[in-house]
């Protein structure tokens, strides 16, 4: 039997233990398939910050999730062996440092083959989890959802930021450049360039205007077909939603994407040979109906209900 959320019609849903839909809380990796992990960090960011509070908060909304998709028929908890790792053990006051530590943490964890589930957190710590991933899987695929391509040289000096990290992966060799798909892309820029020259090494990039009214499933098929069976990550930003849906967010952009694109995308991308995932820069204090961190949570099922391994019913 595998582990499986606490049931609301046993324990009160606004009561039981703060883990990833009330899944067992372990310490250990061994034997799972699948790990819920929080980075609580907010040191990486470059507006408002405020996201070292979402993996708390993605969490209590977990708590409104049931086991079964009855949207799709995928029944993760079937045959998934799921359970929440805790959080890592960041240092507050150290961007540099707690890059390491993450690096170092994951690559512990990926000793044992499983899926590491990220809830974040800003979107610094997708660079160090793509270095332990990449560590175990080589370069890997991307599907990355964002109204921003995150692809600086620096910020205020600094080359590690939630604003940096795709260049540094496209520089360190850790993803497959024209297997990089960018999706929801918006605002306003700097230069004509800020997008373009990441265009140039081969990403994948796709602006948000042009996926208004439209559905994401033709889309969603046509990335599944060009990664085929390499091993993918999908690094899922919440402010690629517009701020009318997710306003708890650092740095939120108007004209994003719906919350139906959002699961036609990802359910689109079911079949991906897929060995991570994460959802970042949920930042409760900009939305104190909880809400934004109610749809990343909602998300995560989503990408959990389409990792291999999934039986749909």
């Amino acid at each position: 039997m595998k582990n499986q959320p606490i049931s609301g019609n046993d324990l009160a849903r606004f009561s039981g233990p703060q883990s990833f839909m009330r899944l067992p809380q372990v310490d250990s990796a061994a034997g799972l398939d699948v790990g819920f992990i929080g980075i609580p960090m907010d040191i990486g960011t470059s507006w408002r910050s405020g996201t070292r509070m979402g993996p708390k908060q993605l969490r209590e909304q977990s708590a409104m999730i049931r086991p079964y998709n009855i949207q799709t028929g995928a029944a993760p908890f079937d045959a998934l062996q799921c359970a929440d790792l805790g959080d890592v053990p960041i240092n507050t006051f150290s961007l540099s440092d707690t890059i390491r530590i993450i690096t170092e943490t994951y690559a512990a964890h990926l000793r044992h083959n499983f899926i590491p589930m990220t809830l974040g957190g800003d979107h610094t710590l997708t660079l160090p989890v793509l270095r332990a991933v990449a560590g175990k899987h080589g370069p890997v695929a991307l599907v990355h959802v964002d109204a921003h391509a995150d692809v600086n040289d620096e910020m205020f000096g600094e080359r590690e930021t939630h604003g940096t990290v795709f260049r540094r992966a496209y520089e360190e060799g850790i993803i497959t450049a024209d297997k990089v798909f960018q999706i929801g892309l918006r605002g306003t820029g700097y230069t004509a360039d800020d997008f373009t020259e990441a265009a140039g090494w081969g990403f994948n990039q796709y602006l948000a205007p042009d996926l208004w009214h439209k559905s994401l499933s033709p889309l969603a098929a046509e990335i599944k077909a060009q990664i085929g069976d390499q091993p993918c990550y999908i690094t899922y930003d919440i402010d690629s939603l517009d701020p009318a849906y997710a306003p708890g967010t650092g740095t939120p952009e108007i004209g994003g994407l719906t919350t139906p694109q959002a699961m036609e995308l990802i359910r689109g991308l079911r079949g991906l040979n897929i060995v991570g995932c994460d959802l970042v820069e949920v930042s409760p204090p900009y939305d104190p109906s909880g809400n934004t961190a109610l749809t990343g949570a909602n998300l995560m099922f989503e990408m959990l209900s389409i990792l291999p391994g999934v039986p749909y019913r």
